[in-house]
């Protein structure tokens, strides 16, 4: 196991596919709604067939920046994305296991809810104050919380569901962001229209709005253009893209240091330029400001009012033992 660690730190980032070798070809591939064990609480999950593109943004892209480039092409392994950013309504059962207890006993029973299984998943530290800020609860995303922190709701819904979640990679964020288009937006290149597609500083009042009340992209994801950031697995490089070759499959840059990781997206709290499928945006220890912890807590970001995330399943997942080195361990924020 210590070997397979350390195989994970010092590869080439684009050999850490390598790693991730299926294990067992899943379910047919196609769209499915599931809920909770133990709740009433659905989200649904949509196929994206594998395929490649160009990641990043060309130079003549009006608003491009250094860090989109150059554009490099990249093969995609299929998978399946969660249709909307990850909503408090599910975000809640993984912060409060009382919660999840109560559900269950609303639901049939404890041992519907497979919680004894889930005991050794760590879960966050309660938040001393209200996370969402008075800009709604049910049916809104769920944001504040650290990478790690997205990272250990996978771990829990993986352990709850027997099915492997994920954060996607910044590339599977970018790929299924386009739909298939070479746009600045999935609609194309007139923000004019982004009103019709997305939350953004210009359209909201202060805040994030509920999941899903825009138009979808080509691929039926919702708010992938604005609403809330999303949290991506990689660590932030500014030069990323300039290390890989054409060609490469499933690029990743596995995290080393707390700061910076990227979000993808774009937020209510972000102008149009923001929003474009190929901007990136580095985290920083100021979305922590108002951590009075020394040191400061692993699991919420109390300044980023703004970043979210959505999960991903391979169709084809890694092994039973590769998916237990996959998890994170907490890096100390002082």
């Amino acid at each position: 196991m210590i070997l397979l660690i350390l195989c994970v730190l010092i590869l080439p980032a684009h050999k850490i596919k390598s790693l991730w070798t299926p294990s067992i070809q899943q379910d047919k591939f196609e769209p499915y709604t599931t809920t909770v064990p133990g709740s009433q609480v659905a989200f649904t999950m949509l196929p994206i067939e594998g395929g490649e593109f160009m990641m990043g943004s060309p130079e003549n892209e009006p608003n491009h920046k250094e860090d989109e480039g150059p554009q490099v092409k990249v093969k995609i392994d299929p998978f399946w994305m969660a249709s909307t950013e990850t909503t408090w309504d599910l975000f809640e059962i993984f912060v409060f296991q009382e919660q999840e207890k109560r559900l269950a006993m609303e639901s049939g029973g404890i041992e519907s809810a497979n919680i004894p299984s889930v005991d050794a998943v760590s879960r966050p530290t309660p938040p001393y104050l209200d996370m969402s800020f008075g800009m709604g609860k049910y049916g809104y995303p769920a944001i504040c919380m650290t990478q790690y922190s997205a990272q250990m709701f996978c771990k829990w819904l993986s352990a709850k569901t027997g099915v492997f979640y994920r954060l996607p990679t910044e590339a599977e964020w970018e790929y299924a962001c386009r739909a298939g288009t070479t746009t600045a937006y999935s609609f194309g290149d007139d923000d004019a229209q982004l009103d019709e597609y997305a939350w953004h500083y210009g359209n909201t009042n202060g805040g994030y709005e509920k999941v899903g009340v825009k138009k979808p992209n080509p691929w039926g994801l919702y708010d992938m253009h604005g609403n809330v950031s999303e949290w991506t697995l990689d660590q932030y490089a500014p030069d990323f893209y300039a290390s890989l070759g054409d060609g490469v499959q499933v690029p990743y840059n596995p995290p080393t240091e707390l700061y910076p990781r990227t979000v993808r997206g774009g937020s209510w709290d972000d102008d149009p330029e923001v929003l474009r499928s190929a901007s990136r945006i580095p985290s920083n220890p100021q979305w922590k400001q108002q951590d009075p912890q020394i040191p400061k807590s692993n699991w919420w970001h109390t300044d980023a009012r703004f970043v979210g995330f959505r999960i991903i399943r391979p169709l084809n997942p890694p092994s039973e033992e590769q998916i237990k080195s996959f998890w994170p361990e907490p890096i100390e924020d002082i």
